[in-house]
């Protein structure tokens, strides 16, 4: 028969300070441990963004500064290579690899590479580059179409064509441009008459006003495509 407990007793199992009090005498170590994981957890992220990341990102678009500035000299070998005492684009992607700078001079790289046309190392490049920036994002996409192109590669390029056409609409002139090479890659060199007129259609339809708009209307007409008024 189990033995009955006092009114007292039960009074002091119900109390929540009690409670309270196992409860920390059971799980104050763990407790503490996590605690002070937690502790190391941000001050080791704080201690990193302000004394590695941001100084590395500082350096990072110092480097990049001169190789912009013989990009804007259209010295494309300086630009990619450095000069011996500044360094290039690829230099700066090997040391600085995660920070802004060195992302963005991976679209500088694939850009210098377009221009020697060497365009694998172009995609390489290109490729691994990605900004929140729409209208620098755009450039690396219709790059990317550009290069693909030249290698053969006509159904990867129609789509980077695609994606620079739309994504920043915005820029009708150079949206207008990516979406007319669409039309045109695939009107005369993957000679899909059904997918160029849909996308001259598309092009017509969303930049009306721009060059490569008013162009359409000749381009629909020779595949037989009239009256789009």
């Amino acid at each position: 028969m189990a033995e009955k407990k006092t009114v007292k007793e039960v009074e002091v199992e119900g109390d929540p300070l009690v409670k309270a009090k196992d409860f920390w005498t059971r799980y104050s170590k763990p407790i503490i441990v996590v605690g002070a994981a937690l502790i190391l957890l941000v001050v080791g992220f704080f201690g990193y963004k302000n004394f590695i990341q941001e100084p590395k990102e500082q350096k990072a678009a110092d480097a990049l500064f001169k190789a912009e500035e013989y990009w804007r000299k259209d010295s494309i070998n300086l630009a990619l290579n450095g000069d011996g005492q500044n360094l290039g684009f690829l230099k700066v992607i090997s040391r600085y690899g995660g920070t802004d700078a060195g992302n963005l001079a991976k679209f500088y790289a694939g850009a210098c590479y377009i221009k020697l046309d060497d365009n694998a190392n172009a995609i390489k490049y290109l490729k691994d580059f990605s900004t929140d920036a729409k209208q620098v994002q755009q450039r690396a996409y219709k790059l990317l179409g550009d290069a693909s192109a030249d290698l053969g590669k006509n159904a990867e390029a129609l789509d980077y064509y695609k994606k620079a056409a739309r994504h920043f609409k915005e820029d009708q002139q150079n949206s207008s441009e990516a979406l007319f090479l669409a039309a045109y890659l695939a009107d005369r060199v993957m000679k899909n008459q059904k997918e160029a007129i849909a996308l001259y259609k598309e092009l017509k339809e969303k930049y009306p006003n721009t060059r490569y708009g008013v162009d359409a209307d000749n381009y629909l007409a020779q595949l037989g495509v009239y009256n789009m008024n």
